[in-house]
């Protein structure tokens, strides 16, 4: 398990810290063919931190050629499931052995808390790794029945070429949710991170290679989307993508795919979760607890923010209290102080967009209960958590994803009226519902259109459970779990006569 440092111990780490600026292609860092460079800033103050390579479609081409390469020599495409488990857990352990740096660069370029990820985000993307590690030998092939005169055998074979698309709200995690089940099951993966947290991607890199993961099977390209991400979704030599970010992007990538090879794509986009507090929930203090972290965490830069929160009328009054008094427990600050909960917006892009949304609410006639307003803090980017009441299912807020640290509370008559609204939109990822009633709970957590549906918490599963949504949150396939591993393989039947009638 991990600790924290100090403030202190924290601040000299970063003011030590190497930056990773290059493409990382054929197991080495090179130069990019373009030469063009782009700035990533720590959006807690301002500044940049460094200029980091910008690669276009001739990178992308180069490291189709070479991941192509390293699948056909089937140095890790045709390693024994067992050897490639091993180098896999490697790769885990050396990312551990470095997760106080890989804390540090994550926390300066994303803004987020340096808490959460040395506590949560180091740990599970360290975890995601070791179980699909640990998956590889345990998953088995099958024998149809037939007749005795024929076998047939349903094999895995690993997909080829994988392209994976990260968004900036979890480097490190998103990144391991859709290598490791690749690489598991022996295709080679180019990476794009997102273009404002490239640095932690471009070291796993270089930690792979150490791990034993042959050069060529994992590349790492940073750049902007329509000059790698673009170009990876049209090429002929990658066999799928793995995209999670804007449903707006998403819906681009099925058009990539249909203009080119019809690649597999897997989406997980946008959602705008709602948190449904039903009239026999208990315990409003737990419910409070938990409807507040799930919509400020990650200052609410999460696709499965609750950022709906739905409450039967009679119980509307207690819960907003108790709401306002465990939002006074999240602090707003410097993210490499662990003393505070919540850290800066990514972009000044994403805190004008907010602000936005925020200043809608209010001129429609949304009731401003806590925060609303933007942190002072010389040129660092942080907005207060915000709350509104006293809204309606056409404000915009109710219906927009935000993606900030603002939630909003709708009221309703029944339990009926609570499922519907919920289920009013276009998406369909996470959705929290609190009773009492067990009846209620199967119930309603079948009625409720999303990918998951977490009772009387706010969760989206575990390594076991597959992670994805419904409507325009996801398309093709499912994060984490055993299903993961379905969407880099593909399934090949092979029938075999053995009756002897040709001998």
């Amino acid at each position: 398990m991990s600790s924290l440092l100090t403030k202190e111990q924290y601040a000299a780490k970063a003011a030590d810290i190497k930056f990773y600026v290059e493409p990382f292609i054929d197991g080495k860092y090179q130069k990019s063919k373009a030469g063009n460079t782009m700035d990533t800033i720590n959006p807690a103050t301002g500044e940049v931190l460094a200029q980091v390579t910008a690669c276009d479609a001739s990178d992308v081409d180069y490291a189709v050629e070479v991941s192509r390469k390293a699948f056909d020599e089937g140095k890790w495409s045709l390693m024994a499931p067992g050897d490639r488990k091993l180098v896999l857990l490697k790769l885990a352990n050396l990312i551990e052995d470095n997760q106080t740096e890989l804390a540090v660069l994550e926390s300066l370029e994303s803004g987020k808390p340096i808490s959460e990820c040395q506590l949560t985000d180091l740990p599970e993307t360290i975890g995601t790794i070791q179980w699909h590690a640990e998956a590889i030998d345990k998953i088995y092939d099958q024998i149809s029945p037939t007749n005795s005169n024929t076998v047939g055998l349903i094999v895995r074979e690993p997909l080829g070429v994988v392209g994976c698309v990260l968004p900036w709200n979890f480097p490190l995690m998103m990144l391991a949710w859709k290598i490791a089940p690749a690489l598991a099951g022996g295709s080679s993966v180019i990476v794009k991170p997102a273009e404002q947290t490239s640095m932690t991607a471009l070291r796993i890199g270089e930690l792979a290679i150490e791990a034993g993961i042959p050069a060529g099977v994992l590349n790492i390209l940073p750049g902007m989307g329509p000059e790698v991400g673009e170009p990876m979704g049209r090429h002929h030599g990658i066999d799928a993508v793995s995209f999670t970010g804007s449903t707006e992007v998403g819906r681009l990538f099925l058009e990539f795919s249909a203009q080119s090879n019809l690649k597999k794509i897997i989406l997980e986009c946008g959602g705008k979760n709602p948190a449904v507090v039903l009239s026999d929930a208990d315990n409003l203090d737990s419910v409070a607890e938990h409807c507040v972290a799930a919509a400020l965490w990650n200052m609410g830069q999460n696709c499965t923010a609750n950022s709906r929160l739905i409450v039967h009328k009679d119980i509307k009054d207690t819960l907003l209290e108790k709401v306002r008094e465990k939002m006074a427990d999240w602090h707003t600050g410097d993210p490499m102080d662990p003393g505070n909960q919540l850290g800066a917006i990514i972009s000044r892009e994403q805190y004008d967009k907010i602000l936005g949304y925020i200043q809608s609410a209010k001129d429609e006639g949304a009731e401003l209960i806590e925060g609303g307003n933007a942190i002072e803090a010389g040129n660092g980017l942080f907005i207060e958590p915000t709350l509104f009441a006293g809204v309606t299912p056409e404000m915009t807020i109710a219906k927009e994803e935000i993606f900030g640290p603002v939630f909003a509370m709708m009221v309703v008559d029944s339990d009926e009226e609570a499922i519907q609204l919920a289920n009013d939109t276009c998406y369909g990822l996470q959705a929290s519902l609190y009773t009492s009633n067990v009846t209620k709970a199967h119930k309603y957590g079948r009625a409720l259109q999303a990918g998951t549906v977490s009772v009387n918490c706010y969760g989206e599963g575990d390594m076991t459970t597959p992670f994805g949504g419904y409507k325009l949150s996801g398309f093709g396939g499912r994060d984490n779990s055993l299903m993961a591993h379905d969407q880099y393989t593909e399934v090949k039947t092979i029938w075999i006569d053995v009756s002897g009638a040709l001998s």
